[in-house]
């Protein structure tokens, strides 16, 4: 599959009718790094991770990139059973997308829709936009919680509050 572009997901925001904010930056390996480029202005910044579980489930759980991600608790709040991190394979195959830009525009190159969403309830509660890395990390994307989850139902998804 090929890799989600960024110029893809603007094109798709923008169809969406959707706003956004955005900051250009150096690359970005680390979400504590892309904190850096990103400080003074407004949003939660999130951490999504891509994680899969007992046959072949795939989950992407976006939450504060502060709060510590617990695995045993995830497991029980979703029934899920041996949950970890995807590979990269996975990734790239599932989202068209690799470690260190996971994020929910990947949700656009997910042919199979094969991915349960799930939120974080703390981040939703904590304010009004968050950010994400746009398939790329050279660019810091601000967008409205509801503008986002508007997002990821019109790619077919239905996300899902947990309380992590």
């Amino acid at each position: 599959m090929a890799e989600g572009t960024y110029e893809q997901v603007i094109n798709e925001l923008d169809r969406l009718g959707i706003k956004y904010g955005m900051v250009d930056h150096p690359a970005a390996e680390t979400t504590e790094e892309a904190d850096k480029y990103i400080e003074g202005h407004e949003g939660v910044r999130t951490k999504t991770m891509f994680l899969k579980g007992k046959k072949h489930h795939f989950y992407l759980v976006i939450m504060d990139d502060k709060k510590p991600m617990n695995f045993k608790e995830f497991e029980e709040l979703t029934g899920a059973k041996r949950v970890s991190m995807a590979r990269p394979d996975d990734l790239k195959e599932q989202l068209g997308s690799h470690a260190g830009v996971v994020s929910p525009f990947g949700l656009m190159n997910n042919e199979a829709h094969n991915v349960q969403v799930y939120f974080d309830k703390d981040m939703l509660a904590e304010s009004p936009e968050l950010t994400f890395h746009p398939n790329v990390n050279t660019h810091t994307i601000f967008i409205k919680t509801s503008d986002l989850l508007d997002f990821i139902k019109e790619q077919g998804y239905e996300p899902e509050t947990i309380d992590l």
